[in-house]
């Protein structure tokens, strides 16, 4: 599955004192011990009933006291995150590591806290420190070296896949492992794998839709075009409103050019729920339907609405000048397409900017601003290479510039390359050079 959030799950419950050691302090008296004890105790009951106000309360009073140990510096950085106050809490999860560095659940505290505040290098240096903790559980270290497959699993894959077989040699495969190992799997491009892990997710969990959608999405890529619409269809008969399976189907109908079946399917998910009905994506999916089954109208006034609150989104503005090229108001169309062009650093690809300057050259041309054509044609050849129609809009700008050298060697630069492609044009390329040669 393409795109991923990195998802850590947090620890969900206290350190009790037969967990770590509260220290050894042999200087107090066994009178004073026991009160910090029973503080810390106390602190730990307020813990379990989820009254972490209470418990960090009672916690800094013992550690004012000289309850300076790791079990108490951890439980009061439990209580912290929970409060919503996580400088505080990795500063306690800290000083608990300080206290006692052999102990691991500070340090897998602390490393969970930090991916998820994506401080990314802290937080894959504190969970592979608790992962290689050689007295500590197989749980506590398996949880480690998960997390740390999270953490890698966009930018580096093949260790991501590492962490997640050492995990699971600690302890045994979970069906979240099973998925990781799927999106691992297609991430380095075994889609054969992928599928092998994500039908063993399915196996053990048939509902799960994580595995249904991710299937499905590796169906496609290896073109078991069927199969993958099979198993969506399946699965929507019990859940006629996931947005992923929805989608997925939607854009496998496209795929197959039966927008009229995809459209319905977007229409109704979106009118399920106002958030649905707001979401970019959606909209944007729903707009490029229309435009495939020719519905420039609808497209234009969904791609307008999504870019009221996306202004500078280079897509939606190339799709918005798309849909109004279709409609011949050309005018328009280049003012929007002359706007995404501006955008280049907005892109995912140089390339992507390429194919807009080539829309733009387009609409330009059509709007007889043949200088403005020549000038996007020629941004776009810096990232993309010639084509049949970018050399027909270059030879028919020059054409219009009266630049007749220019606009010879365009029209056969157009013939030599199109061989057939645009056979309208191609013909009106020979007749022009016909009556271009003379000319003086």
């Amino acid at each position: 599955m393409k795109q991923y959030i990195l998802l850590l799950t947090l620890l969900t419950a206290p350190l009790y004192a037969q967990d770590l050691p509260a220290g050894t302090h042999s200087a107090e008296e066994p009178s004073q011990a026991d009160a910090l004890n029973a503080r810390i105790t106390a602190a730990e009951s307020d813990l379990d009933k989820q009254d972490y106000a209470a418990a960090a309360t009672k916690l800094k009073a013992a550690i004012a006291a000289g309850a300076h140990d790791t079990r108490a510096y951890y439980d009061l950085g439990f209580a912290e995150e929970r409060n919503g106050d996580d400088t505080a809490a990795a500063d306690s999860y800290t000083r608990a590591i300080a206290e006692n560095p052999k102990v691991g659940q500070p340090r897998l505290a602390l490393g969970l806290l930090e991916a998820r505040d994506n401080q990314l290098d802290k937080a894959h240096a504190d969970l592979l420190a608790a992962a290689k903790l050689p007295d500590e559980s197989p749980v506590l270290r398996g949880r480690a070296l998960r997390a740390l497959a999270r953490i890698d699993a966009t930018s580096d894959p093949d260790t991501a896949r590492e962490e997640l077989i050492a995990a699971i040699q600690l302890t045994e495969e979970t069906p979240e492992d099973t998925l990781m190992t799927a999106d691992l799997a297609e991430q380095a491009g075994d889609d054969a794998d992928a599928e092998a892990a994500y039908r063993r997710a399915l196996d053990k969990t048939p509902t799960n839709i994580d595995a249904i959608a991710g299937l499905s999405h590796v169906l496609v890529k290896e073109k078991k075009i069927a199969d993958a619409e099979a198993l969506l269809s399946a699965a929507l008969k019990s859940n006629p409103d996931d947005p992923r399976l929805v989608s997925q189907l939607a854009v496998l109908y496209a795929a197959e050019e039966k927008a009229d079946q995809a459209i319905p399917l977007i229409e109704k998910l979106r009118a399920s729920r106002p958030a649905l009905a707001a979401d970019p994506q959606l909209s944007a999916m729903l707009a490029h339907l229309y435009s495939i089954n020719n519905d420039y109208a609808k497209a234009e006034a969904l791609d307008r609405a999504s870019l009221t609150k996306a202004p500078d989104d280079p897509e939606l503005l190339d799709d918005l000048g798309t849909a109004l090229v279709k409609q011949q108001k050309y005018a328009e169309a280049e003012a929007v397409l002359t706007k995404a062009f501006s955008l280049r650093d907005h892109f995912s690809s140089q390339q992507d900017w390429g194919t807009v300057a080539e829309h733009l050259a387009f609409a330009a041309s059509k709007n007889n601003h043949p200088e403005t054509t020549l000038e996007a044609i020629r941004q776009r050849d810096t990232v993309l290479p010639s084509s049949g129609s970018s050399l027909w809009l270059t030879a028919i700008s020059y054409d219009a510039l009266h630049q007749h050298k220019q606009a010879a060697e365009a029209y056969k630069a157009f013939l030599a390359e199109d061989k057939g492609q645009l056979s309208n044009e191609e013909f009106e390329a020979r007749h022009r050079l016909v009556a271009l040669a003379n000319m003086k």
